[in-house]
């Protein structure tokens, strides 16, 4: 008979032991990574404006966002128990579209106003943030809401008051 291996429900990933959860790490993470990755690429295809943006709105906005979402997220280092119960996808498409959506409102109003309201003149670079900001800000809650997830302990649910369990007799 072959022998087979017996799969249990706890994946590879979850048998591990997580590293902790080290907000300044995830904060330099979220600098660095889009900062070498979008200025590697602004720099291959010859964009100066990327090469210059991958350093700025980019990587500058992916920071900020992890900042803010994993401060948001440790609350003192005691998490909201609804961020620990919650399926994992449903808290990290929560927050994605509630920092995306920030940050798009932030970017066209920024771009609408700043030309309109002081003496900056409207440039591409101020165009590129109506897309800049939303990416990395859906980038970095992403990565920052799974990581600080998977450090995370889930919440024991609350016991339910029941009938008392029989006595046994010994």
């Amino acid at each position: 008979m072959p022998a087979t291996k017996v799969r249990t429900s706890r994946s590879r990933a979850a048998s591990r032991p997580s590293r902790p959860f080290t907000l300044w790490r995830e904060v330099l993470t979220a600098y660095v990574a889009p900062a070498l990755t979008a200025g590697a690429a602004g720099v291959a295809t010859g964009q100066q404006d990327l090469a210059v943006a991958a350093c700025t709105s980019i990587a500058g906005t992916s920071a900020v966002v992890a900042l803010l979402v994993g401060t948001w997220l440790r609350r003192g280092g005691r998490p909201r128990r609804w961020t620990t119960t919650m399926p994992r996808t449903a808290l990290t498409s929560g927050l994605v579209i509630t920092a995306a959506g920030a940050a798009a409102a932030l970017g066209w109003f920024t771009a609408q106003w700043l030309p309109a309201h002081t003496p900056i003149p409207a440039t591409p670079w101020l165009e590129r943030l109506r897309v800049d900001l939303p990416v990395s800000a859906a980038l970095a809650t992403t990565i920052v809401t799974l990581r600080w997830r998977a450090a995370t302990p889930p919440a024991r649910p609350t016991p339910t008051p029941g009938p008392p369990a029989p006595r046994s007799r010994a």
